[in-house]
């Protein structure tokens, strides 16, 4: 893209007053950004109030600036991309969304693979959740993503802490792809701590944002991404989510598009289970494996994941300790009186069983047994 072209196009997404909305219909009136800005207020006016004349006839203050960033920023390598609506790279699924972005920034290598995979929805599948899953519910993020990236999919999510970064490292250890949708500008990684993750996920997906570069983790973006997350996929899978929470706003938005919301039951005691269960009330499928959520979208099998809620009884057998933890929480004197084992030996079992990551010590002196593939 020239950068007169690249400018027109910054300049359109930019200016207060136009929008997403308001930039779809100039350029369908008029055909191209630099056409729009070629208008006179006459035909502007022939669109819309004096309000959107005035804004396509001000130029952003900000505009010389953001385009030589811009431009520095595409310089800087090879693969870092801004790519406009009707682009060839723009998926196709977000134009069905209601408010598709005009322009979409991307960082990852842009290959025959990739290019097929953000051409077609039937190819990606979201995985949302808790900033702060349990234990189990990281895993099961993980391992569910790995199934799916086994199976070819590509693993859409949003890079933050928890169900999110999980999803991604899952896809990843999968061998599939993974789209993560950020709510800063690709100039920066947030959160902080995923910067190792972010650099796996340019190299074998894509990272896109539909802010400007040099935006900050404004609280509002977050919500305003999920509608992409959601958008590129067949479906999104929750697993674990409170009943108010960012997770259920992209279940929400998932509906709205038509797609499908598959979620994960938990404990009836768990405060991130309570948002898995609002939406399989709802009428959102109940995924108890992999399995399930491929079925549903008629896709090829892959090898189940065991759900937090097995049937012990259908299990192979096992360790006694972890047999009479079950998978709910638990609190050692609970343990104490299921197993009559003293406090000594049943905390040296417990240490070993963490070490070996069949359990996870959980905030307020619980334990919770780590169903595993």
């Amino acid at each position: 893209m020239e950068a007169s072209e690249l400018g027109a196009w910054l300049r359109l997404s930019l200016t207060p007053g136009i929008g997403n909305t308001g930039a779809r219909q100039l350029l369908a009136a008029f055909g191209s950004p630099e056409a729009i800005f070629d208008q006179d207020a006459a035909a502007l006016r022939q669109l819309g109030s004096d309000r959107l004349v005035s804004a396509v006839q001000t130029e952003p203050a900000t505009l010389a600036a953001q385009l030589q960033i811009a431009l520095e920023w595409l310089r800087g390598a090879d693969n870092r991309h801004i790519i406009p609506l009707g682009d060839s790279a723009y998926p196709p699924a977000l134009l069905d969304i209601e408010d598709p972005p005009s322009m979409l920034y991307m960082v990852g290598t842009l290959d025959a693979r990739l290019r097929a995979t953000i051409q077609n929805r039937a190819l990606c599948l979201a995985i949302v959740g808790s900033r702060n899953p349990t234990p189990q519910g990281e895993n099961n993020a993980r391992q569910f993503a790995k199934a799916f990236g086994e199976a070819g999919l590509c693993v859409v999510s949003g890079m933050a802490l928890g169900v999110d970064g999980a999803a991604h490292d899952g896809a990843l250890l999968g061998g599939g792809p993974t789209l993560a949708v950020v709510g800063t500008g690709l100039d920066r990684v947030y959160p902080k701590q995923h910067l190792a993750l972010a650099h796996r996920i340019a190299e074998h997906g894509l990272i896109i944002s539909e802010f400007p570069l040099g935006t900050p983790p404004l609280t509002a973006n977050f919500p305003k991404r999920n509608r992409l997350i959601s958008g590129l996929s067949q479906g999104t899978l929750v697993i674990e989510a409170a009943l108010k929470s960012g997770s259920l706003i992209t279940a929400r938005l998932a509906a709205e598009q038509g797609r499908e919301v598959f979620a994960i039951p938990g404990s009836i005691h768990s405060p991130q289970s309570r948002g898995c269960h609002a939406l399989i009330k709802q009428g959102a499928k109940l995924v108890e494996s992999a399995q399930d959520v491929l079925e549903e979208l008629d896709l090829p099998h892959v090898p189940a994941v065991i759900p937090a809620n097995t049937d012990l009884a259908n299990m192979e057998p096992e360790d006694s300790l972890l047999a009479a933890m079950g998978f709910e929480p638990v609190s050692l004197d609970a343990l104490q009186a299921r197993t009559g084992l003293a406090t000594a030996i049943l905390q040296a079992r417990l240490l070993d069983l963490e070490m070996g990551g069949e359990l996870a010590r959980l905030p307020g002196g619980l334990f919770q047994r780590m169903a595993t593939v």
